[in-house]
């Protein structure tokens, strides 16, 4: 990161001290060969600073000393003597990255005695600088936002716990170390001397998805032992951090409603299956997972611990069709470990939740009548056989089948196991032309399984209307007498009184008393079919007649299994 992109503009003009004749130099000589186009700051005195240089002979550029070789930066205060005259002044007014050459004369360096036998009496000394850092014992800490969220709800606060990205450099831009290259955040509890001082003071305050510039000076960062080979004793800290996560181990769930639908009378309750579609992130927005990318609903018992803490908490009270945004801390979701490759340590979990349903395992069919005629005589039960349109929807509108896509209505017989037990439920009792909504929980409809089209586990949806309807006969039977049969009942049956009844007589027979409501036909199977039946049945001798012995010796079992 260069440090220069982010403080304050201040252009520099160069100022370079010279000698005004030929002779000897009377004060020192600066030659500021490179300036820095953006210098927030100039050494002043009593100021600290960091720098590498280059000593040498003016006479001859002999090299007498070199922080360089040494390998380690020079670290000295300005303007208190503790540095020879010449270097004193001639660091007055320098630049973090500026380069100086400063040419320091005898009488303001080590004079007409020298020093230590490395340098002579009356020696001109050039200095290359390179100044690093800079730094007051009255900074403090600067903190620069580069950008805030527009919504902030929270900001950090001791005690807290937080996750950041960060990028560290040095004063001059030197990078030192990043999050980003180990593709992790740091983690860590503030208020608890867990981090640096200065970048505890920092972080302080901020909004997930908050940038800052933290600049930490030495005293508030690692001071005179510096950190490893990564950071040099007495170094001045920037920090560039991405706030991307906090709670506190004190946290409950948010939860905020987004959207509930109008008409809202059974909201879930433990022990409800629940289908829902969601979105989950981090606290800064990041994707982790969704069933809507899987387009498959997430299906669950809720108040049971099948899920985690939060989310289990968070799914009660809902109505089908809401929508709410839940915020979990991960002390109620995946905690310190999280899911390896998947969810941090430690992370916040935001889901996006749209309810599609909730059932009970208890839940009976539920019967809305919005429509029913005025006169209502006959109702549709078992055995009936009936003419209905249907649509068929998932709760949240999902047409999934209708009537409509044929060119006449659906007919079952109910009771014969011809449609789902909860529709079956739906379609008795009504009368011709009634209209109901009918609502079928899964194990009354197509179960944990699901059938062609039907989500496994859906709660189904149908609108219905009974268009016709034919009374049926009991199972096992093909016609039944409305009241009491003829007694006796084949000189009835005998329609000519020759004493036999051929097929054709005996269909006759059955035809008139249908017609005059006295027996009824099992709806839905053809008649002459079932005049066949019953018909070789009772001729016992296979004669194709009918004759009143054989009548009488088989009335018995007649009237059971036949009519």
């Amino acid at each position: 990161m260069d440090f220069i992109i982010f403080l304050d503009l201040l252009l520099l003009t160069p100022v370079v001290i010279v000698s005004s004749s030929p002779g000897p130099l009377v004060d020192v000589v600066v030659d500021r060969y490179y300036i820095p186009k953006v210098c927030r700051r100039e050494v002043q005195t009593e100021d600290f600073i960091r720098y590498h240089f280059n000593g040498t002979f003016h006479v001859d550029g002999k090299k007498f000393d070199s922080s360089h070789d040494r390998g380690k930066a020079f670290i000295s205060q300005v303007g208190l003597g503790r540095l020879i005259t010449g270097m004193d002044r001639g660091l007055q007014g320098m630049c973090v990255n500026e380069r100086r050459r400063i040419t320091v004369p005898p009488h303001l360096a080590y004079g007409s005695i020298g020093t230590g036998g490395v340098i002579p009496p009356d020696a001109v000394l050039v200095y290359d600088v390179l100044l690093l850092d800079i730094w007051n014992k009255e900074d403090k800490i600067q903190i620069r936002t580069l950008r805030k969220p527009a919504n902030c709800n929270r900001t950090t606060a001791p005690s807290d716990f937080v996750r950041y990205r960060y990028n560290g450099t040095l004063l001059s831009g030197e990078a030192f170390d990043s999050s980003y290259s180990k593709n992790s955040t740091y983690d860590t509890y503030l208020g608890q001397d867990d981090v640096i001082k200065g970048m505890e003071e920092g972080l302080l305050g901020m909004c997930v998805g908050e940038r800052r510039i933290i600049i930490i000076p030495p005293f508030l960062a690692y001071g005179e032992s510096g950190y490893g080979t990564q950071v040099p004793p007495q170094a001045t800290l920037v920090f560039e951090v991405l706030m991307v996560d906090v709670f506190n181990p004190k946290d409950d769930l948010i939860v905020e409603v987004l959207e509930v639908p109008e008409g809202c009378t059974r909201r879930t309750v433990a022990g409800d299956y629940i289908r829902y579609h969601y979105n989950g992130t981090f606290q800064d927005g990041t994707p982790f997972d969704s069933s809507y990318q899987r387009n498959s609903t997430y299906n669950t018992y809720i108040g049971k611990g099948y899920i985690i803490r939060g989310m289990d908490k968070a799914l009660h009270g809902l109505c089908m069709g809401e929508k709410r945004r839940i915020k979990i801390p991960p002390h109620m979701a995946y905690g310190e470990a999280g899911v390896e490759g998947l969810i941090p340590g430690s992370a916040v979990l935001v889901f996006d939740v749209h309810v599609i349903d909730f059932h009970n395992p208890k839940d009976p069919v539920g019967i809305k009548v919005t429509h029913k005629p005025k006169e209502c005589n006959v109702t549709s039960e078992a055995d009936d056989l009936i003419h209905y349109h249907y649509n068929c929807s998932l709760m949240d509108g999902t047409l999934l089948y209708s009537s409509d896509q044929y060119d006449s209505p659906s007919i079952t017989t109910l009771g014969a196991n011809k449609v789902i037990l909860g529709l079956e439920k739906g379609l008795s009792g009504m009368c011709v032309g009634e209209r109901r909504e009918v609502v079928i929980p899964p194990h009354l409809g197509h179960g944990e399984n699901g059938a062609g089209g039907v989500p496994r586990s859906a709660v189904l949806h149908f609108e219905l209307e009974l268009v016709d309807l034919q009374k049926g006969v009991p199972e096992g039977y093909m016609f039944l007498w409305l009241g009491d049969s003829p007694d006796p009942l084949f000189p009835a049956m005998d329609l000519n009184g020759d004493k036999e009844v051929p097929l054709e007589e005996f269909s006759a027979f059955i035809r008139l008393q249908v017609k005059e409501g006295k027996g009824r036909l099992r709806p839905g199977v053809d008649a002459d079919s079932i005049f066949k039946d019953m018909f070789d049945n009772l001729d016992q001798n296979r004669d194709r007649k009918i004759k009143e012995v054989e009548l009488t010796i088989n009335n018995q079992q007649t009237r059971k299994d036949e009519l």
